[in-house]
């Protein structure tokens, strides 16, 4: 490679690096506007203008070059070991965008010996994870550990009393801990960041904490767990029933060994109390969060929705309203026709409704090593470029103690399933207890392909009845379905869907 070409080459790298523009480094660097683009066009400077333009730019960087961003990472799971790899690969790239080498230059794992696709013969080693967020070594401490108590708790608090920046993709411990936190990060000027808290690799966090200037939202809601949306997909576009739905998640890795927290819906309760607090400015209240997860849906639920243009999706909905905020979580009838409808598969979705922006729907990749991994690092990009903001958007002295608003009615009504006892007077008794209760019925479907077997305790024949209500309390529909089930002309547990006109 001849001198001319390597000088070329150089300059347009100087260039390129540092996002300059040509006249830039004419200016900065050459002493000439143009220099760069007589260069281009074929210009030869001569070798002392050559070397003196080298020099300098070996000046300015020497000048302005910054020790590396040193990070430890607790946590070599699946997100914890692609973030580290990502760094590893990248670093060329990161550097050119931060203007500032990133390195990982501690961990912190169970095992010491498992292949994790990372080049760890440089890293040091700690089995400690407290032990690792207080050492000198690193400037930024990453929490993938997972729990809301135990080691997490203790080195994200570790970490945070010595100022020390941390990012953590926990959202149990948000959900439990996380106005604690945010104070103590206020109280020792470190950053806290939990982009990958909520919904994965979509940046709903940085949205709502720095994208909406003033606007006001009004309510957000939205899929939020990918295991659970995995398995009303297939059910809905396979005809084959939750367990066996739920089983080939678990053979995917998309749903634990105990999915109890997928498909309780805990997992979507701990990331709406967390939203919740961004979006109202209130303090996170995890154990008021009405919750209702998937695992009684059925194929006649599924075929029904379908068949009157709906589908059937878990929901994380929170609410403003005069007397307070509205949190609940529970399998809804969308409109096949609705933007979130066609969220499928493990994809999240989250949409904000607020004065400014009308709805704004974020939606992507909920879960997995790459996407969250990717929101982990953002959190690190913003740490580094030194953007401050309150970690739950408002300091944490001007969070407003929750109030938890009355159950009220509910636009487009509810959707009840039950198995009604095939003897005389058994429909007209459940008509009865519904006008009772102020309840008008949309209409009554009964058909042989929605049997859902359900068998009356003393071996009375029963029938699979679905019932559609006008908009009501929804109070009223759990008092009258109590009397009904007391009355004794139904089988098992009715099944509840609300309906949402989104």
């Amino acid at each position: 490679m001849s001198d001319i070409h390597s000088f070329r080459q150089a300059v347009e790298t100087f260039i390129a690096t540092r996002g300059w523009t040509p006249t830039r480094f004419g200016r900065t660097i050459a002493g000439d506007p143009l220099f760069v683009f007589d260069l281009r066009e074929g210009r030869e400077p001569r070798s002392e203008t050559r070397a003196r333009i080298l020099k300098a730019m070996q000046d300015f960087a020497d000048a302005g070059a910054e020790a590396p961003l040193r990070i430890g990472v607790a946590g070599l799971g699946n997100v914890g070991a692609t973030l580290v790899r990502i760094i590893q690969k990248d670093g060329a790239e990161l550097t050119r965008k931060l203007g500032r080498r990133i390195a990982v230059t501690a961990i912190c794992a169970r095992s010491r010996s498992r292949d994790r696709g990372i080049d760890a013969s440089d890293v040091e080693w700690f089995d400690d994870p407290v032990a690792l967020a207080k050492w000198d070594g690193i400037d930024l401490f990453v929490e993938l550990i997972g729990g809301e108590d135990g080691p997490a708790l203790a080195a994200v608090k570790a970490a945070l009393e010595i100022g020390r920046p941390v990012v953590t993709a926990n959202k149990a411990l948000l959900a439990r801990h996380g106005v604690e936190l945010a104070k103590l990060a206020e109280e020792t000027g470190a950053q806290l960041g939990f982009e990958a808290a909520v919904a994965g690799g979509i940046p709903v966090i940085k949205t709502l904490r720095e994208g909406l200037g003033t606007a006001k939202i009004e309510r957000v809601y939205g899929i939020m767990n990918g295991t659970c949306n995995y398995i009303l997909t297939r059910m809905g576009n396979e005809g084959i029933g939750f367990a066996e739905c739920l089983a080939d998640a678990q053979r995917l890795g998309y749903a634990e060994a105990d999915p109890t927290f997928d498909v309780g819906g805990f997992d979507t309760a701990h990331k709406l109390a967390i939203l919740a607090s961004l979006c109202f400015g209130c303090e996170i209240a995890p154990d008021e969060i009405f919750v209702e997860g998937i695992t009684t849906i059925s194929q006649a639920d599924i075929k029904v929705a379908g068949d009157l243009g709906y589908k059937i999706k878990l929901l994380g909905i929170a609410q403003r309203s005069a007397d307070g905020i509205d949190q609940r979580v529970h399998p809804t009838l969308v409109p096949k026709s609705s933007s979130i409808a066609g969220v499928d598969g493990v994809l999240n979705a989250v949409t904000l409704v607020t004065d400014h922006v009308s709805e704004l729907l974020l939606a992507g990749p909920g879960a997995g090593g790459p996407p969250t991994a990717s929101s982990v690092l953002s959190d690190i990009l913003d740490i580094a470029r030194g953007t401050r903001v309150p970690p739950l958007g408002v300091p944490s002295a001007e969070l407003t103690p929750y109030v938890q608003a009355p159950m009220r009615a509910h636009e487009g009504g509810y959707y009840i399933r039950l198995n009604a006892k095939d003897v005389p007077g058994a429909f007209a008794a459940i008509a009865s207890r519904m006008g009772a209760a102020g309840i008008s019925l949309e209409s009554v479907i009964q058909r042989p392909d929605l049997r859902v077997d359900d068998p009356a305790a003393d071996g009375t024949a029963t029938r699979t009845v679905v019932l559609l209500t006008h908009s009501t309390m929804e109070q009223a529909v759990r008092d009258a379905l109590a009397k009904i089930a007391s009355d004794g002309f139904i089988a098992g547990t009715p099944q509840m869907i609300r309906i949402e006109q989104l």
